[in-house]
């Protein structure tokens, strides 16, 4: 008998972008991959961070470098991206959330999240897979999405129409990359706790909201996402594409 072969989740070798990578999921995203082997650019808009991110990595002996970019600004990123080369693992963590009742929402608000979450993801994606197909190389494109995506939530109706819109992206983008080995999918956490989260999360009524939807009764970790990052990049879940990972602790088994 002949036993089956594992790709596994071993990334050495593999060159990796994240954006959003200074701060929450990016920064868990960004470690998950370096120590996993992949050499990673580590994407954000500020400078400083990215400094203390690459100081970080770089004491951990990880291999990294970093790279000032606004995804809101298309061609920056395109241009971007054009002088950084083909990568194999692309995870876009940048986002945007301006929550409120619906009845309150300005155009404003909805622009500002949309160009975000959507625009900036949609162009993105297409940019790192025109590369990809055009070195002749597999790759693997994972959007941090929500569990937002899925359902709906209270005050929350621009964040998850941008992330709703983001699911039938992927899941498009997929039929059309697929046939050129370039695979694209969603990870979508429930809360994690975050800088951005604990905006949230300090309300006590909202937090009991949350732990009592979460059916394993806790909030989410940084911790928690980072094997599903390292999954998703990996030869590991070569099958995969057009499809959502959800890390939502049973918050949409209902």
């Amino acid at each position: 008998m002949q036993l089956p072969s594992f790709a596994g989740f071993d990334l050495s070798g593999k060159r990796a972008i994240v954006t959003g990578a200074t701060s929450g999921i990016g920064l868990g995203a960004a470690t998950a991959l370096a120590r996993a082997g992949a050499h990673v650019v580590c994407a954000a808009r500020s400078a400083a961070p990215l400094k203390d991110l690459q100081a970080a990595m770089e004491a951990e002996g990880l291999s990294c470098e970093t790279q000032r970019l606004d995804i809101a600004d298309v061609e920056a990123t395109r241009t971007a991206l054009s002088s950084l080369g083909a990568f194999d693992i692309v995870v876009n963590s940048a986002g945007m959330a301006r929550h409120g009742p619906a009845l309150e929402t300005t155009p404003e608000d909805f622009d500002a999240v949309m160009n975000v979450n959507l625009r900036a993801a949609y162009f993105l994606s297409s940019a790192a897979a025109e590369q990809m197909i055009a070195a002749g190389r597999p790759g693997s494109i994972i959007h941090v999405g929500s569990q937002m995506g899925h359902v709906g939530g209270i005050d929350r109706g621009v964040y998850c129409a941008s992330k709703h819109a983001l699911e039938g992206m992927v899941k498009a983008m997929a039929i059309e990359w697929g046939p050129k080995s370039v695979r694209i999918n969603t990870l979508c956490p429930t809360f994690i706790r975050t800088p951005l989260g604990e905006q949230t999360l300090s309300d006590p009524a909202r937090r009991a909201w949350i732990v009592d939807k979460i059916k394993l009764g806790r909030v989410g970790e940084i911790e928690d996402i980072m094997g599903a990052v390292v999954y998703l990049a990996s030869d590991a879940s070569a099958m995969v594409t057009g499809t959502a990972l959800l890390v939502d602790g049973g918050w949409t088994a209902e």
